[in-house]
């Protein structure tokens, strides 16, 4: 077992979950788009997230690019398996991107880039939760490539996850507003949270219920003894989380509900790794089984080690810059 092969696996899931935290609120933005009234409270709203969301992507792009490098037999089964999911999550990310830059430039087709970042949004959210939920119900392997058809994707638990990473994105994004905004938005922002918070804790439940009897190994990961001691901890943190969130939306602490929905997200993803773990493709292949020569993760690891620094570092001085709540003009 190679140390570098666990170091790589950690890095994925950090730019993965990076990308969850960073992106997660300005795509829930886009889903409650239209429940906001035309002018000032969308104008706000699109403020709130402008000077951060187009570097939010960076972590998709090292999440993919990692696994390509690291772990090239993983991609090169994943991406048969869900090329159409990953495709409409792409063009659903374009197409909201170019909405969100033309809305500015074409005031007289607003309405129309506005519609345009609402369906983008919920596409791209749409996909990425539908992906996840293929891979943790598992992808059919025979020796080193994919042997599914093309729908096997597309069950009633990949829609599952994705109307639950639905929901909760789009409490990530009201809860930003409670954040970020005050006067109206603010108070339409935390009418819209504490149902989507109710909605979340349900989806989280009915996800985690299924998830131990898509494959045995989860089962055994979860129930049998020892680990069952671990795992039993898990429900008690969602459920102690969720009633911090639901008391804390209508409270004087505007970031608190936007912490314990990121804590919620952190929690969904442990009981994920505890899921997988060690596994790649879960139940069929691991990490080790997936992973590049040692010398290239070596190599590649240098660069990594260089550039992910770096990114923190501008993606903190950002978030520090416009750390205050906005306006109609911006920040202040």
């Amino acid at each position: 077992m190679s140390d570098l092969t666990i170091l790589w696996a950690g890095i994925i899931a950090f730019a993965v979950a990076a990308y969850v935290v960073m992106d997660g609120f300005d795509l829930g933005i886009g889903i409650l788009f239209p429940l906001f009234r035309v002018g000032g409270e969308r104008d706000r709203a699109m403020n709130s997230i402008a000077p951060v969301w187009d570097g939010n992507e960076t972590w998709l792009v090292l999440g993919g690019g990692g696994l390509m490098a690291a772990f090239p037999l993983a991609y090169a089964i994943v991406l048969p398996a869900l090329y159409a999911p990953i495709i409409a999550m792409l063009l659903g990310l374009v197409f909201r991107g170019v909405a969100f830059e033309f809305r500015w430039r074409d005031p007289a087709h607003r309405h129309v880039w506005d519609a345009s970042f609402c369906v983008g949004s919920i596409i791209a959210t749409l996909a990425q939760g539908i992906t996840l939920g293929a891979l943790l119900q598992g992808i059919q392997v025979e020796g080193r490539a994919y042997a599914g058809g093309w729908w096997d994707w597309l069950t009633p638990f990949t829609l599952l996850t994705g109307a639950s990473l639905l929901v909760g994105y789009a409490l990530l994004g009201a809860c930003w507003l409670i954040w970020k905004t005050d006067g109206a938005i603010q108070v339409h922002a935390r009418r819209l949270a504490l149902p989507l918070a109710v909605a979340l804790l349900l989806a989280i439940g009915a996800v985690s219920a299924a998830t131990p009897f898509l494959e045995g190994k989860y089962y055994q990961r979860w129930f049998d003894w020892p680990g069952v001691l671990a795992a039993a901890q898990m429900p008690v943190l969602v459920a102690i989380t969720g009633f911090v969130l639901l008391r804390s939306i209508n409270r004087a602490r505007d970031w608190l509900p936007f912490l314990m929905t990121l804590v919620l997200f952190g929690l969904s993803m442990a009981g994920l790794a505890i899921s997988i773990w060690p596994d790649v493709i879960p139940g069929r292949i691991s990490i080790w089984q997936a992973a590049a020569p040692e010398r290239s993760q070596a190599f590649m690891l240098i660069g990594v080690g260089l550039l992910v620094p770096v990114i923190i570092g501008y993606t903190v001085w950002a978030y520090w810059v416009f750390r205050g709540k906005v306006d109609e003009t911006g920040y202040h």
